[in-house]
C-alpha cells in the first residue's frame, strides 16, 4: 500500500515528527508508525483528517491504493468469511450436542473427545478473527464506499451494523447452545 509512503512524504514536507502528526491526528505515535510501515491502514475519518492536515485531497492521499483495495476486497471475498462462520457454527453445535452423550456413554474418554472438539472450535474461532483483522476488510470497504461518493453517515452506520452483528450472533449462539444442552440432558438423563 502506498498510503504509508504518502503520509511519510507529506509529514516530511511539513517537517513534522511522527509525534507531532500523532497529536494533530488524535492518535498515538505508534499508530502513525504503523500507518507508515504498512502494518495498519487509517480508517476513513483519519484519512479525511490527514487530508485536511496535509492540505491535500483524499484522492491524492490514497493515490494508488484504491485499486489495490478493490482487489483486496475481491480477493478476500465475504463468502469465504461466511463459510468459516458456518463451519464455526457447526463446530459449536457439535460441541453443545455431544458433551452429554460422550460423557454418559464413554466416561472420561468421552470427556477427552469433547475437549478435542471444543479445542478445534476455539482454534477455528481464533482463525476467523485473525483473518478479519489481518485483512483490514472493514477499513478497505469504508474507503472504497467513500471514494464512490457514499456519505460518511451511511458508511458509519454500516460499520456499526457490522460490529454489532458478531455480538448478536455470539449471544444467539450461546442461547441456542444452552437450549440444545438442556434438551440433550433431558433426553439422556430421563
Amino acid at each position: 500500500m502506498e498510503i504509508g509512503n504518502q503520509i511519510r512524504k507529506f509529514r516530511g514536507k511539513l517537517n513534522w515528527s511522527q509525534e507531532t502528526l500523532a497529536e494533530k491526528a488524535y492518535v498515538s505515535r505508534q499508530t502513525v508508525s504503523n500507518w507508515e510501515n504498512g502494518k495498519s491502514y487509517p480508517d476513513i475519518h483519519s484519512l479525511l483528517l490527514l487530508g485536511k492536515l496535509f492540505n491535500v485531497s483524499l484522492d491524492e492521499l490514497v493515490k494508488g491504493d484504491v485499486e489495490s483495495m478493490k482487489k483486496e476486497i475481491e480477493k478476500n471475498d465475504v463468502k469465504k468469511f461466511n463459510a468459516m462462520v458456518w463451519l464455526l457454527a457447526a463446530e459449536y453445535l457439535a460441541v453443545a450436542v455431544s458433551i452429554i452423550p460422550l460423557i454418559k456413554y464413554l466416561g472420561w474418554l468421552g470427556g477427552v473427545i469433547w475437549g478435542i472438539l471444543f479445542s478445534v472450535s476455539m482454534f477455528t474461532a481464533v482463525k476467523v478473527e485473525k483473518m478479519k483483522k489481518s485483512n483490514n476488510i472493514q477499513t478497505y470497504k469504508e474507503i472504497k464506499a467513500f471514494m464512490e461518493g457514499k456519505p460518511l453517515d451511511e458508511i458509519s452506520e454500516e460499520r456499526i451494523k457490522n460490529i454489532s452483528s458478531p455480538l448478536i450472533k455470539m449471544v444467539g449462539g450461546a442461547f441456542f447452545a444452552f437450549i440444545v444442552v438442556g434438551i440433550c440432558a433431558f433426553v439422556f438423563f430421563k
